[in-house]
């Protein structure tokens, strides 16, 4: 009975919506284990004919199964797609997702690392080797200046105005922002530049890359995650550390420094202040402390 409708709706995806494989997939499989439930329940009716109430038993079902919060969400975020299909194509007049309600995703935010734990893994860098210039280098970036390690792998010798302390980033989107570097960020990207770099033959397309491997080639983001990683164990550190660790202890500590939540939200190159909000979580310590500081009742 679903068969046409399923078939339109992966061809509305790969075309319309010009998903990869993968993606076309994982919807097809949400739609698949819908309609398997509308069987084994004899619900027979065609997607026009579906009502809230049963994708709110279905909904229930998956969450019997044991499926985490999350595959719950991803599902009913299928079965919408679903729906905005069948609206668009006139298959359904009406939308019986819009009253569906999908499981509150508590966001698990990375572990943060303190000032001094960034230098000890910054103090493992085996700086006799051509590369520890260019991994301290790298790594004094990241914090420096809070990129994402897309951001940072895609640098380019061109978007680097030391002279004035700013770096030009192109963040999501293809959107550009000015981001302030520190001193000693701008040290050792210098060093690098003038005493590692130099010696090695940038391969054709990377002319301007300011980060290179030894084959002359960017560096890849896997490439940075296992570096740190090893630099992460050889000090000892037993959090669960990536390199948007470091972009996560960057606007941390801005906003346990005082600095203002907008000023911060500019430089990590967010579009909604929300999301500063969660990358900048508190300690109650610290808001216990700006409470007895600035409120007229604490004074």
């Amino acid at each position: 009975m679903w068969e046409p409708y399923k078939k339109g709706f992966k061809g509305w995806l790969q075309l319309e919506k010009s998903l990869s494989d993968h993606s076309v997939e994982a919807y097809m499989h949400d739609i698949e284990m819908l309609t398997v439930y509308m069987q084994d329940n004899s619900i027979l009716v065609n997607p026009s004919e579906v009502e809230t109430k049963h994708l709110q038993h279905f909904i229930k079902w998956i969450a019997e199964l044991g499926m985490s919060d999350t595959s719950q969400a991803r599902i009913i975020s299928g079965i919408r797609s679903f729906y905005k299909y069948c609206l668009i194509e006139q298959i359904s007049k009406k939308d019986p997702t819009l009253l569906l309600e999908a499981p509150k995703l508590k966001r698990k935010l990375p572990d943060v690392l303190s000032f001094e734990e960034i230098e000890n893994i910054i103090s493992q860098i085996d700086l006799s080797k051509p590369e520890g210039g260019r991994n301290k280098a790298i790594l004094e970036t990241l914090y420096s200046s809070g990129l994402r390690v897309s951001e940072l792998v895609n640098l380019k010798i061109s978007q680097l105005y030391t002279d004035v302390g700013f770096i030009r980033v192109i963040g999501k989107g293809d959107k550009e922002r000015l981001v302030p570097i520190g001193q000693s960020a701008v040290k050792y990207i210098n060093i690098y530049r003038n005493n590692i770099r130099v010696h090695v033959l940038a391969q054709p397309g990377h002319e301007d890359t300011l980060f290179l491997s030894k084959r002359g080639t960017g560096l890849s983001r896997v490439m940075i995650f296992l570096l740190l990683k090893d630099l992460v164990r050889k000090a000892g550190i037993k959090k669960t550390i990536s390199p948007h660790s470091f972009r996560h202890s960057f606007a941390t500590h801005l906003i346990e420094g005082g600095a203002d939540l907008r000023a911060v939200q500019e430089m990590l190159g967010h579009a909604s202040i929300t999301t500063t909000e969660i990358y900048t979580h508190l300690d109650r310590e610290f808001l216990r402390k700006t409470l007895e500081t600035y409120h007229p009742a604490f004074q």
